[in-house]
């Protein structure tokens, strides 16, 4: 007698628990399992929602590297700014809509993967800092590249940390009996 194949699970799997019992996030917050095997069509909505995010993300970031632009061989502000204040507004998103809200279907890949993926840039920052290196500002080029990324990776950390704290105490103040 063969061996029944294995189904498939329609069903978003649980996510994980890290070795320290906190839930781990699914790979593509964005994507839940079912959603991966669906046709095309039924991705549409999602799809137009991601493009408009990215398109009016897109566009503020351009709006302010317009705004305040950077010297040929100085440090590209505008862009250490836009990629740290996204990243620290992704931080805000993925815990309020993955661990604190049921937020509406949409909302998330409109905010994170579109507005947050087109407001960010990784192609100008790899960019400016391959420029300064080539113009012989490694001094900037070396202080830009990991200065975005400690300052990007803290902004994360820190606003996932504060925006859980205040769910936290928003969920303690909220329960009935509560020590005040």
């Amino acid at each position: 007698m063969p061996a029944e194949e294995p189904q498939d699970d329609p069903r978003p799997s649980a996510s994980p628990a890290a070795p320290d019992g906190e839930r781990l996030l699914p790979t593509d917050m964005d994507v839940a399992a079912r959603e991966r095997r669906s046709p095309v069509r039924a991705l549409l909505p999602t799809i137009a929602v991601v493009a408009l995010g990215g398109a009016l993300g897109a566009t503020a970031r351009y709006a302010l590297e317009r705004r305040w632009p950077a010297p040929p061989d100085g440090f590209p502000w505008a862009v250490f700014t836009v990629n740290v204040a996204g990243c620290a507004v992704m931080g805000i998103v993925v815990v309020l809509f993955m661990e604190v809200w049921q937020a509406p279907p949409l909302l998330r890949p409109f905010l994170a993967t579109g507005f947050l993926g087109g407001f960010t840039t990784l192609s100008t920052y790899a960019a400016d800092t391959e420029r300064l290196a080539r113009l012989d500002r490694a001094g900037i080029a070396l202080a830009y590249y990991a200065g975005t990324l400690c300052a990007a990776l803290a902004a994360l950390a820190l606003t996932s940390a504060l925006t859980r704290r205040w769910a936290l105490a928003r969920r303690t103040a909220r329960t009935p009996g509560a020590a005040r």
